[in-house]
């Protein structure tokens, strides 16, 4: 199983980005997926998951980021407006199969005020 993240970029304050995560390989049955980040600060944190059909979002990016995916294709986008400087960070995207989880490489997300 390979997960591949990618539309990272560097984007000013209040402009938008949409993340796109393609898992390829025997993913299935996929039980929870999301997007987590990595501060400069080396803080890391869920940004949004979707588990069970339940969608939760970290209180710093409520209303501002949307996620989706597209079940057929084994394909998870996070949507990314208003950005904010403190939205800098790494992203990575999760799938997680029972008890085994599978983590993409990472896409710089870089905000400039």
């Amino acid at each position: 199983v390979q997960l591949q993240a990618s539309g990272g970029g560097l984007v000013q304050a209040g402009g938008s980005l949409r993340l796109s995560c393609a898992a390829s390989g025997n993913i299935a049955p996929i039980s929870a997926m999301g997007w987590h980040r990595r501060t400069p600060g080396n803080q890391r944190e869920l940004v949004a998951g979707i588990s069970g059909g339940t969608t939760t979002y970290a209180d710093s990016v409520k209303g501002r980021f949307t996620l989706s995916r597209d079940r057929a294709k084994n394909l998870l986008y996070l949507q990314m407006n208003s950005l904010k400087p403190e939205d800098t960070a790494v992203y990575f995207c999760n799938f997680r199969r029972g008890w085994d989880n599978f983590w993409g490489q990472g896409t710089q997300v870089t905000v400039s005020s």
